[in-house]
């Protein structure tokens, strides 16, 4: 079907050489890869219904991938976020789509997950034949980045050293585990932000979105990391911005974030492979990241650039100039 050769071209990631043992994964929209996957497996298990009705948490590009799907097979689609995730611009995109939207008030700016999870159970019980995809719990998540493990290392060979964004925990937990069938040895850097309670931190407002997250979800495996990167956002702006203007890369401030990191590996080892992990384009922050005029609304920009993370041994949130690290040694949070 005409649709099916859309969608494997628009998840499938260009494989970018970045530098001398840098590579890059640069997706138009990752989240169509795992969207695709679990829908595809509830449509052959019957729990997703032909014209059925999704029902999902999400503030950005995995509601626009379930959108985007729903739209082409005829499915009806809830999204709940909350209102200060989800800029108006994506809320449009989405109702364009034919999503129904609602978004629960968030005052302490925490993405408000629990007001999330009541407003999305409260639609499941006036339809209880509604399927929810569950991004963060549902292991079909990670499973559907065995594409991703395959595609880049058919096209690069070995690597040494993956660096990807953290949100769901799906990507890095199902990229990092496939490529290590074939490269055992290999080291996994989680990218993640200040404020985010997913290495530890506590929940607090967050002004760099499309990593971090709230709540802690069932499918990050923390005992495949080596190494956790706490990216402020002011960082990570700068980062994406320098993609553009001497890349010409186009790419979200996830992206910048894992670049920012990658090239700061890439660097200090330079005869180990590294792949970073871009998961969208930056047409959705035009207004934001791309804009002087936003940028210079907020309070501490314009930063210096870090060259460098600060590498720390206790976890705490910093300000949104700043980088810190870890060294995780593959284990659990408890640990």
């Amino acid at each position: 079907m005409i649709h099916r050769a859309f969608f494997d071209d628009y998840e499938r990631p260009s494989v970018i050489h970045l530098g001398a043992n840098i590579y890059a994964a640069q997706f138009r929209l990752m989240k169509l890869m795992p969207a695709r996957y679990m829908l595809d497996r509830a449509l052959e298990r019957g729990e997703l219904k032909p014209g059925g009705h999704l029902v999902e948490t999400s503030s950005g590009t995995f509601a626009m991938a379930l959108a985007m799907l729903c739209a082409v097979r005829g499915y009806r689609l809830t999204i709940v976020s909350a209102d200060s995730l989800m800029d108006k611009e994506l809320k449009v995109r989405l109702e364009l789509l034919g999503a129904t939207v609602n978004l629960v008030n968030d005052e302490k700016r925490t993405g408000n997950q629990d007001g999330r999870l009541a407003a999305l159970r409260e639609v499941l019980s006036r339809d209880p034949g509604a399927f929810w995809p569950r991004q963060y719990d549902n292991p079909e998540n990670p499973a559907s980045y065995s594409r991703l493990a395959e595609i880049v290392a058919d096209k690069i060979g070995r690597i040494d050293c993956l660096v990807g964004c953290v949100g769901s925990g799906g990507s890095l937990t199902g990229t990092t585990r496939y490529l290590r069938l074939p490269f055992p040895t290999m080291r996994s850097i989680a990218v993640d932000t200040h404020n985010s309670v997913l290495f530890g931190q506590k929940a607090g407002p967050r002004l760099l979105r499309g990593l971090g997250n709230s709540i802690m979800p069932k499918n990050l495996d923390h005992t495949l990391v080596d190494e956790v990167h706490w990216v402020g956002a002011f960082q990570a702006f700068l980062a994406t911005r320098e993609l553009y203007r001497h890349r010409a890369l186009y790419v979200g401030p996830t992206s910048g974030a894992a670049a920012l990191v990658g090239q700061w590996y890439a660097a200090a080892h330079p005869d180990q492979t590294v792949m970073v992990v871009m998961p969208d384009e930056g047409y959705r922050y035009q207004s934001t990241v791309y804009s002087d005029e936003w940028l210079a609304t907020q309070p501490g920009w314009p930063v210096s650039r870090r060259t460098e993370p600060t590498e720390v041994t206790n976890i705490a949130a910093t300000g949104e100039s700043d980088w810190t690290s870890m060294v995780w040694s593959r284990n659990r949070l408890a640990a």
